[in-house]
Formats: C-alpha cells, sequence, structure tokens
C-alpha cells in the first residue's frame, strides 16, 4: 500500500496523522511545490511584521516527516494525474504511482485581469515565499497598496504599517471584513486601523498599475491615480483544481466529496480549501476556507485511507483574528438576509460589539468583538441546534456561562462529559 499527498499544508498533516492512527506500516509521500517543511499561512503575516521568527512559522517539529515515516518530495509541482493508471507525473518528469490518493492543493489568491499585472513589486499574500518577497521589497516609508480588505488584506496592512510603510486598503464592498463582520462592527475594526495609519478606500477597485518597469502608481475605477512602490492583491482564494481539469474528478466551484471525504474517483480523497464540505448551519456543501475544517478534513480522509471508518460531520465558517489592540470571534451568517431575529450589544467606547442571529430559537451565526469568553459554548449551541429562546438575552453578556443554560441542557452535557 503506497499513500500519496499532494500538498503539504495542515490538512496533509491531518490526513498524515489520521493514517498513522490505523496504519504504522506502509509508505506514506508527500509531494509540494513549496519547497518547505509543513508551516501556518495565518502566521505569514506576523513573519513579515516581525513579530516571529522562521522557526515559529512551523506547525510540526523538524523530526515530523522522520517521526510519522513520510517521504517529503518538496519543491516539485505535480503537473498531471492519471486517475486511471493511478499515477502522478511531477515537473522533473517523475512518475509516482499510488494506491490511496489525497488531493490536498488548497487554494489559489484570486488576482483580477487587470493592465499591469507583470510589472515588478506586483505580490500576492498567501505563501511564505509571498511574504519573503514582500520583505526585500519594502522600507521604511514604502507606499503599499493593499488590494482586498478581508482578513488576509487587513493582516498584510498590518504588518506592513508595522514596518513603516504608508498603507492604503483598496475595497470594492462598502465596509471591510464584508464576510465576517457587519456595518456596526466593520466600522470598530476600521477606527482601530486608522488610528494606527492605514488609509481605506472604500467602494472602488484598482483598474490598472501604472509605472515603466516596476510599480510606481495604480488607478482606480473612480479615474483617481494613487502613488504606490508597491501593490498586494489579497482578493480572496479560489480552490486550487486546475490540474484537474478535464479529468473525470468531479468539480462544482470546489472537489465533491462526501462525508468520508471520498471524490467520485476510487481511492482518491480531498480536504482542505480544495473541496466543497457540508455547512451545518446552511445545510449545503460549500467551500469553508478554515484551518481547523481543513485538519479535521484530512485526519477523517487519512482514516478512511487506511482502511478505517470516519465521517466528517460538517461545519461552518468561525474565524478567529485580531488586529493591534482589537481582537474578534465570528461565526455562522452574521448578515443574515430572511427574517431572523437579531439580537446586539454594542459599547462604542470600550470597543465592544456582541451580536446574535437567531431562527426559531436557533443561533444562525454570532460576531463577538473584544468579548468573546465562553464563545466555544456558543458554538456548541449552534452545532447542536439547541433553542436559546429562554436565556437569549443572556447570550449578550460578558460573563454568560454554563449555568445560563436550562437545566436539561446543562444535565445533557455533564453526561456527554
Amino acid at each position: 500500500m503506497k499513500y500519496v499527498i499532494i500538498g503539504n499544508s495542515i490538512a496533509a498533516a491531518g490526513c498524515i496523522e489520521g493514517i498513522r492512527k490505523i496504519d504504522n506500516e506502509n509508505e506514506i509521500i508527500v509531494i509540494s511545490q513549496e519547497p518547505y517543511h509543513i508551516y501556518s499561512r495565518p502566521l505569514i503575516s506576523y513573519w513579515l511584521s516581525g513579530k516571529i521568527n522562521e522557526e515559529k512559522i512551523y506547525y510540526r517539529p523538524w523530526d515530523y516527516y522522520e517521526k510519522y515515516r513520510v517521504k517529503p518530495i518538496l519543491g516539485r509541482k505535480v503537473e498531471r494525474v492519471d486517475f486511471d493508471e493511478k499515477k502522478l507525473y511531477l515537473d522533473n518528469n517523475d512518475e509516482i504511482y499510488y494506491d490511496k490518493l489525497l488531493i490536498a492543493t488548497g487554494g489559489k489568491p484570486f488576482i483580477p485581469n487587470i493592465l499591469g499585472l507583470a510589472k515588478k513589486n506586483v505580490f500576492t499574500f498567501i505563501k511564505f515565499d509571498d511574504v519573503k518577497a514582500i520583505d526585500k521589497a519594502i522600507c521604511p516609508g514604502a507606499k503599499a497598496v493593499v488590494v482586498g480588505g478581508g482578513l488576509s488584506g487587513l493582516k498584510a496592512a498590518e504588518a506592513l504599517i508595522k514596518r513603516g510603510c504608508e498603507v492604503t486598503v483598496i475595497e470594492l464592498a462598502e465596509r471591510i471584513l464584508g464576510s465576517i463582520l457587519d456595518d456596526e462592527g466593520a466600522k470598530l475594526v476600521q477606527n482601530e486601523l486608522e488610528k494606527y495609519g492605514i488609509k481605506f478606500v472604500l467602494k472602488n477597485s484598482v483598474i490598472e498599475i501604472l509605472g515603466e518597469e516596476r510599480v510606481e502608481k495604480i488607478k482606480l475605477q473612480t479615474q483617481e491615480e494613487i502613488p504606490a512602490d508597491l501593490v498586494i492583491f489579497s482578493i480572496g482564494v479560489v480552490p486550487n483544481v486546475d490540474i484537474f481539469k478535464d479529468t473525470p474528478l468531479k468539480i462544482n466551484r470546489g472537489i465533491i466529496v462526501n462525508t468520508k471525504m471520498e471524490t467520485n474517483i476510487p481511492d482518491v480523497y480531498a480536504a482542505g480549501d480544495v473541496v466543497e464540505a457540508f455547512d451545518l448551519i446552511l445545510g449545503e456543501k460549500r467551500v469553508i476556507p478554515i484551518l481547523p475544517n481543513a485538519y479535521i478534513q484530512g485526519e477523517v480522509a487519512g482514516i478512511n485511507m487506511a482502511g478505517g471508518d470516519f465521517e466528517y460531520e460538517g461545519s461552518f465558517p468561525i474565524n478567529s483574528i485580531g488586529f493591534f489592540d482589537i481582537h474578534m470571534m465570528t461565526g455562522g451568517i452574521v448578515n443574515p438576509k430572511e427574517d431572523c431575529e437579531v439580537l446586539k450589544r454594542l459599547e462604542r467606547d470600550r470597543k465592544i460589539y456582541r451580536k446574535i442571529c437567531l431562527k426559531d430559537g436557533r443561533i444562525l451565526g454570532f460576531i463577538f468583538i473584544n468579548s468573546f469568553d465562553r464563545t466555544g459554548m456558543i458554538v456548541d449551541l449552534m452545532k447542536n441546534k439547541v433553542d436559546v429562546s429562554g436565556f437569549k438575552e443572556r447570550l449578550l453578556l460578558d460573563n454568560f456561562g454554563f449555568l445560563d443554560l436550562p437545566k436539561e441542557v446543562r444535565r445533557e452535557k455533564i453526561w456527554r462529559v
């Protein structure tokens, strides 16, 4: 039996550790285009800001591959997969056979097709090599334009301002962090970032990058031009499925998998940001590109690849992030379009905001800014679809806790423990 994993991120780690729970003997091969040991992509902004050194960016110890008896093939790209022959073709002409295959190719940055993309000092912000290249291009006073006001764009902006750059964020939507915050929450965060010098241009987009060989300015949709020494595109990611196009692998927006993380092709599994998995809140499959999901999906795939029988029960988006002195956790649906009940508590002076969205007594989503103790309990109530009608107002309090739950719910939780 030979296990092969395409990709070397957290989904791959979950798969390796899932396989080794059942099979300690057979060979595992990991193939990655990046030349690095398993590292944390969310930490690349901290490396760029100087908060951590390179040693801190790696998920697993240096003897990880030896300990789990993994053969890493790093710095090599899989060019093609022949699912009939169960064979992978690498960019150095090597061919690798597999018995069980995990596709964990993750996401790739979305970049709009605009003029000037080929100029020097145009970057993306998703990989370790991206921030290493940005690190070489910046100096105090450098004018940086970040395109995209989502999670990774703002982490890029925070890192750059800490390195002494002048930073402008361009966002197409009318508010930043549109997928995880509402207007009130977004304004709190934007105010905090503006305090540190980050400028925002909302409801606008970059239509051209200007300059001779390197970036000198960007042109906005409104025809305004902004001086820039570098441009970072951080608009979002899409599943990295390019090498599987024109193959029998079923792909919608991401690779389609069942609860065992099996694709439609025998002995081929997929996990992480490249798949569409079940969303417990929406009740449908979709891409949920968050770290814990990727690990769990990889682990489920690994167990099943090794002959186990395990299912992925689904999840929903949960994000935990901070910028300077403002920190937040959000989950589920925070801007519901359908008729539902919304509870809010906003304290601008303390930068505290709690919002709960309810439907038929069940929690659909939440926003907690600078007040997120017991968030795990909220997530648990969401997953188990507990009717919170009887104590919903307590959910907005900082000291919401176990004793606020109805007796029957407390009893059930105690029994579960």
